[in-house]
């Protein structure tokens, strides 16, 4: 096991359309996909796809779904260790101009507790707040066995603030810091004061602002995708964090700006596919959006 990942489990049609149905209408979707979907997970696929031993613990119930979701599993060699719920969860993901509405069913209602395993040999940990309880148990042991705790702090969930205590690298989302009441700034403060490492904040577009070990606070753009050529922003946030920590697992010595640049890359890439699954990014992927798409900040008008 290179890695393991915990979060809550989707499965994710994504449509695009050029409207949307009202009343008693009917309309006919231009594209569409199905695909994994959920934070953590999709972070672990990409990460698997970057071609790591990936573990994900998740949800997984006993029906259509949950047996799709294996065969998903399966194809990428990612081990599943699941929670058992009920029923799947499923989000119908509708992008639109460069964002993207979701409609969600949940179901979080855990059956069993959740499974204890050995990661004496993990080299990284990546959570998203999700199954808290698990969350929790694995980043106080990956602390203690000096592995590396990653958090995708999309939003404020039940006992985020107590895991942080056993985060290393915090990435967060501009949603967290509006609900937290803190400026991107003010936020980095305060993950730095939690004792992490690295913190950063994504904000979308505008890239990522951030700061490694002691040192100031940065800012790194993201790359400059011509409008013409995104067709699905859903998703670039958590093959972000899957890219980055594939970086680490690869390069554990490099800096966080080279796998915050790598992470970047793999950003610019999904975004020009339809859904999580066509937008997971190979090494050579990565390499190519390098070397094409230009940080927004040295583009020319």
């Amino acid at each position: 096991m290179d890695a393991l990942f915990i979060g809550h489990a989707y499965i994710d049609v994504t449509m695009l359309t050029d409207s949307m149905p009202a009343g008693d209408e009917k309309s006919v979707a231009r594209d569409y996909a199905v695909s994994f979907g959920g934070n953590a997970v999709t972070a672990g696929f990409a990460c698997a796809k970057l071609g790591h031993d990936v573990h994900i613990l998740t949800t997984q119930a006993r029906d259509w779904l949950g047996h799709m979701f294996s065969e998903m599993a399966d194809a990428y060699g990612v081990r599943l260790h699941p929670r058992k719920v009920a029923r799947s969860s499923l989000s119908f993901v509708l992008p639109n101009d460069g964002k993207r509405a979701i409609l969600r069913a949940r179901d979080d209602h855990y059956l069993q507790p959740f499974i204890r395993l050995d990661i004496s040999q993990a080299r990284l940990l990546h959570v998203d707040g999700h199954m808290a309880d698990a969350a929790i148990h694995y980043a106080r042991a990956a602390r203690s066995r000096g592995v590396l705790v990653s958090l995708d702090g999309g939003a404020l969930r039940p006992r985020i603030e107590e895991l942080i205590d056993f985060v290393d690298v915090a990435v967060v989302s501009k949603k967290l810091c509006q609900q937290m009441g803190l400026s991107e700034s003010e936020m980095l403060a305060w993950l730095k004061s939690k004792g992490c490492r690295v913190g950063a904040v994504t904000v979308g577009e505008k890239g990522t602002y951030w700061f490694e070990g002691d040192g100031p606070q940065q800012h790194l753009p993201s790359l400059h995708v011509p409008a013409e050529r995104v067709v699905d922003t859903s998703g670039a946030g958590d093959v972000f964090h899957g890219a980055y920590c594939a970086s680490y697992l690869e390069r554990p010595e490099a800096s966080w700006r080279e796998h915050f640049e790598f992470a970047r890359a793999a950003s610019a890439h999904k975004i020009q596919h339809l859904g999580n699954e066509a937008g997971l990014p190979s090494r050579e992927d990565v390499a190519y959006a390098r070397t094409i798409f230009a940080p927004a900040a040295e583009v020319v008008a």
